[in-house]
């Protein structure tokens, strides 16, 4: 059995990603690599974590003798890289670590894949000759957009934080192994992701923990910036094809085609907040607040997924008004019923 080599996967994609995965692909041994910093959750993996075919393993991908010992231990037949440092706030105050992990770490991983799987550049090994390292990325790396167009595949990089230079650097370094040694890769940017297993830090959990706390919700602005919203199992499925049938050295954008400002998701949280778990008075709409502008703070993201669409025969299967009434309930059933019982 193949064993594939899946980092961060106690992160909130990635701990989507594994139980999915090992429903749908039952040929694979899935390796599980994760450093579980302050954003990776084992609960999060419950489902998986006494799996036959699932190994856990704490440890970071700056660490070149790990990732060398896992190669050597599992025979690495494939790497899906989700590890990365992700948070925007959190890069403009701490640039340093989305250096190392975002940069360095990559390198590593993909470094040790080519010494792993190839002879020499452009010729791979007998037993990996269909080895494969996926690169998950990000549309930030794109900038940012005025009221029209769409991030294409072929949209020029233009980074605007710390984070999304890393990922833009991290997606380069993929690139040139593709290009110098022929390595077989391929890379999917996706647009912003949502659904149950997703950090506190994030806009749509901060809303609904706000929400239900009796808190301020904090909404950078006047609420107008603009992204292009994707479901996490929507998102998991993208990837999943794109590893098995995209083509070697191609970038496709998964995007969910759900653009929508920050002001109206905090309004429809809190309108569905309002049906589903009622304040003894009041709408939570009343607890909506207005805060200073993040700094460099980009207008709007939406991605064009034409690419993946017509080649792969992907699509989504939520629009943004269904994923997030099943997000609510996933996050009612965290903030408000554990804590009754407990």
């Amino acid at each position: 059995m193949n064993a594939i080599l899946v980092t961060g996967g106690a992160g909130f994609i990635g701990s989507n990603f594994v139980p999915y995965f090992l429903n749908e692909y039952p040929d694979f041994h899935l390796v599980n690599l994760d450093a579980l910093t302050y954003a990776g959750n084992l609960d999060n993996l419950k489902e998986a974590q006494n799996h036959e075919r699932y190994t856990f393993i704490q440890g970071d991908i700056c660490d070149r003798s790990l990732i060398e010992n896992i190669f050597e231990e599992f025979d690495i037949k494939a790497v899906i890289h989700f590890a990365a440092e992700s948070h925007v706030d959190n890069s403009i105050v701490n640039p340093d670590a989305f250096m190392q992990t975002n940069i360095i770490g990559t390198f590593n991983l993909i470094d040790v894949a080519k010494k792993h799987w190839m002879a020499g550049p452009g010729i791979y090994k007998q037993a990996y000759k269909n080895s494969r390292f996926h690169h998950v990325s990000t549309d930030e790396v794109y900038g940012t957009l005025g009221q029209e167009g769409l991030f294409m595949e072929t949209t020029p990089y233009a980074p605007n934080s710390p984070y999304s230079a890393s990922k833009a650097s991290s997606d380069f370094i993929v690139r040139s192994y593709h290009h110098t040694y022929g390595m077989n890769v391929v890379t999917t940017n996706c647009s912003n992701n949502y659904g149950p297993k997703q950090h506190d830090e994030k806009l749509i959990p901060t809303i609904i923990r706000k929400a239900l706390g009796g808190e301020n919700i904090p909404i950078y602005g006047d609420g107008s910036n603009i992204r292009d919203w994707l479901y996490v199992l929507d998102h998991c499925k993208g990837i999943a094809l794109a590893f098995k049938k995209g083509r070697s050295g191609e970038t496709y954008n998964i995007g969910g085609r759900n653009e929508r400002n920050n002001l109206y998701i905090a309004n429809k949280v809190c309108e569905l907040l309002d049906e589903k778990h009622p304040k003894a008075q009041g709408s939570y709409k009343d607890q909506i607040t207005f805060v200073k502008d993040r700094a460099g703070h980009d207008f709007r993201y939406a991605i064009d997924a034409s690419k993946i669409e017509d080649e792969l025969g992907w699509m989504a299967d939520e629009n943004f008004e269904s994923g997030i009434d099943k997000t609510i309930d996933w996050y009612v059933t965290r903030y408000v019923d554990k804590r009754i019982k407990a």
